[in-house]
């Protein structure tokens, strides 16, 4: 009887040891098996939730002068590559000192170096030429424009150029004035940041498109007024234009799901937003709100976490490549004057 009792508390005893193995085994693998599928690519959500692009016009200037250079001299630099290389030794902050320290970058990669091996050592490198890549990447390459030519039977002929292809957001010849006001304070229907640039000008002003792209949005919006949303055909910029002319703020033919090309005209210079009744003007000085948001992911476009970028030192540079207009007869319309076209990306 007393041996028949221990082997009945033997089984038990191993009975239980075994399920409770077989029960943490099942565990183990179910756990390991949620935290790999956490990490496989297809699963992990990984790319850029900020970027601070605080690249100043020296250096954007000099990148730029240096990538032209090259291409002209045959011994081509990318500016991108230049200024990313920079802010990973940096943190992001360009000084005075910056633009010589391009020079160098430009002078060694001319010099058989590669942008692998001056970025060794740099960890920050792959993500500040993400980052500036989605700011940048696209206003520079071969283009095509009309050129004035008295000789051509419409008076303008067509020439291949290198450089800067995008545009001032601001019609050539028409006054405007600006300053950095990038993340001050905004009360208006709540405490916010100006996740913009203001450009001051005249009522009807013609607005430009800063690079080709998709019409995304078009209509009334309380804070920004009349406004368009313009998508790169990449799909990394996200070009925001608001506070329009009142009763006419947009090209006549300009509609959602409209490509247009950089140079084009869009819109008119106004100051209408601040209201939830539509075609209001709240906006005490006529002005140009120009944003631009980058888009690494379809979920940041409309979120909380969207990423807007400081655009001052970006549209001092674009002012050197402003869109000449002509007033279109019989009509409140105006139109470039001299077409465009992009080789690289047409």
């Amino acid at each position: 009887m007393i041996r028949i009792f221990k082997k009945k508390k033997i089984f038990f005893v191993g009975f239980f040891i075994l399920t409770f193995l077989i029960c943490f085994g099942i565990f183990d693998l179910c756990n390991r098996t949620v935290q790999n599928a956490a990490t496989t690519p297809e699963t992990k959500k990984d790319f850029i939730h900020y970027v601070e692009f605080n690249v100043n016009f020296e250096s954007l200037d000099r990148a730029l002068s240096l990538d032209i250079k090259g291409n002209k001299e045959n011994k081509p630099v990318n500016w991108v590559d230049l200024l990313s290389l920079e802010a990973a030794r940096t943190g992001g902050k360009f000084t005075s000192s910056s633009p010589k320290h391009l020079d160098k970058d430009a002078e060694k990669l001319q010099n058989g170096s590669s942008v692998s091996e001056l970025s060794e050592g740099l960890s920050y490198y792959s993500y500040y030429r993400k980052a500036y890549g989605a700011v940048l990447d696209g206003l520079v390459g071969n283009f095509e424009e009309e050129v004035p030519d008295e000789s051509a039977p419409n008076g303008k002929r067509w020439e291949q150029k290198y450089g800067l292809s995008a545009y001032s957001p601001i019609a050539k010849g028409f006054p405007y004035s600006e300053f950095d006001d990038f993340g001050v304070s905004r009360t208006y229907g709540y405490r916010r940041q100006h996740l913009g640039h203001d450009m001051m000008g005249q009522i009807g002003t013609p607005i430009i498109a800063v690079e080709s792209g998709t019409v995304e949005a078009l209509g009334w919006n309380q804070y920004g007024g009349w406004r368009i949303g313009i998508r790169s055909f990449d799909k990394q910029r996200y070009y925001y234009y608001a506070h329009l002319r009142q009763n006419y703020p947009y090209q006549s033919d300009l509609k959602v799901g409209s490509s247009v090309k950089a140079g084009d005209v869009i819109g008119y210079l106004g100051h209408t937003g601040y209201s939830t009744k539509e075609n209001v003007n709240n906006i005490t000085q006529p002005h140009l709100h120009f944003g631009l948001e980058l888009v690494f992911d379809e979920s940041q476009k409309e979120s909380d976490n969207e990423i807007w970028v400081d655009v001052y030192p970006l549209c001092r540079l674009l002012s050197r490549h402003q869109s000449l207009v002509a007033k279109v007869p019989n009509t409140k319309d105006y139109q470039r004057v001299y077409d465009f076209q992009n080789t690289e990306n047409p």
